[in-house]
């Protein structure tokens, strides 16, 4: 029997509050097969996932500015300080993480969403220079091996999956990311590039199997599957019928689906049978086995949680785990 690569349920990333200690312990209390690495943004700039991502990039780096992220000429307050603040979250997890052995997640922005957000020095995107989203990419993915060489270090055991939030992927792609002015927007990207280019940074995490996130509509299955994502994260309420052919075919070629069904923001929690309603009307209007569903599923909040109460967090994060429980237990 091979060794199970992704859990049942996981967080997304993102939690409220800035306590470092509190936000590991419930994660890994609530996802005890597979936890995930919090970010928590509420702390200010470098906590955040621009700023947390800017932070692993070597040899390039950002800093604050009042449009956003911006690249500079050397580390300063703000590079220090997202070190900083990720530094005290790997501490934090390492603590509560002690002899774990399976699937454990990190994120980081991908590259297309870390050029359409962060700036260049004329204050225009990275997006907006093909060399500098070339030069972006690069660092990034050194950045993330030995950010995962350090987390790997911090959980011996572990078996690490490596998250890439891309929500600004299918504007990039359609061209639908604003200029500075706002008046006008940057190119269509080549769609061979685009995934390239992943495939590249997906490629550092030879070791283990790599997730792309997208809260986003219109999450180019095929596309992700072709540059080795090993599962797609995606807000399942956005899945329309023209995503039942590309979504199929993922799941009969193998592509975990990551199903984010629980609302990310505070509101009234369904029972976690009627979460996944939605997920088994899927399966059978695809015409899938049953039982490939716990196999094929992680369920997961619609986005991040950074947005909620402290208290609905937790509530969300364990509601996933019986969802997900429902889905194993009555697949049909």
């Amino acid at each position: 029997m091979t060794e199970a690569r992704f859990g049942p349920a996981t967080g997304i990333g993102s939690m409220p509050g800035g306590d470092a200690r509190e936000a590991a312990k419930t994660v890994t209390g609530t996802f005890e097969d597979f936890p995930f690495l919090p970010e928590l943004p509420a702390r200010g700039p470098g906590a955040d996932m621009m700023g947390r991502t800017a932070g692993l990039l070597v040899d390039l780096y950002a800093r604050v500015e009042p449009s956003g992220w911006r690249i500079g000429d050397r580390p300063g307050r703000d590079t220090r300080r997202a070190r900083s603040w990720l530094g005290e979250d790997l501490d934090a997890l390492e603590e509560f993480t002690q002899d774990y052995e399976g699937p454990l997640k990190v994120q980081a922005v991908g590259p297309w969403t870390l050029a359409a957000g962060l700036e260049l020095r004329n204050g225009e995107a990275a997006l907006s220079d093909q060399g500098a989203c070339r030069d972006l990419a690069a660092s990034l993915a050194e950045g993330l091996r030995l950010h995962l060489e350090d987390v790997q270090r911090r959980v011996p055991a572990a078996r690490l999956v490596l998250q890439l939030d891309e929500p600004s992927l299918t504007a990039v792609l359609r061209g639908e990311v604003r200029t500075a002015s706002g008046y006008r927007t940057h190119r269509a990207f080549d769609r061979q590039l685009v995934e390239a280019t992943l495939r590249d940074v997906i490629g550092v995490h030879a070791g283990g199997p790599a997730v792309v996130h997208s809260c986003a509509p219109d999450v180019p299955f095929a596309l992700l599957r072709r540059a080795g994502a090993a599962a797609i994260s995606f807000d399942f309420s956005l899945l329309t019928e023209r995503d039942d052919e590309t979504i199929g075919e993922a799941v009969e070629g193998g592509t975990r689906l990551f199903a984010g069904v629980v609302p990310g923001t505070d509101g009234r929690l369904s029972d976690p049978a009627g979460s996944v309603m939605g997920v088994r009307t899927l399966w059978r209007r695809l015409g899938l086995q049953p039982e490939l569903l716990a196999e094929a599923v992680t369920v997961t909040p619609s986005c991040g949680l950074a947005g909620a109460s402290p208290d609905y967090a937790r509530r969300a994060l364990a509601h996933c785990v019986r969802a997900a429980r429902s889905l194993a237990d009555n697949p049909e």
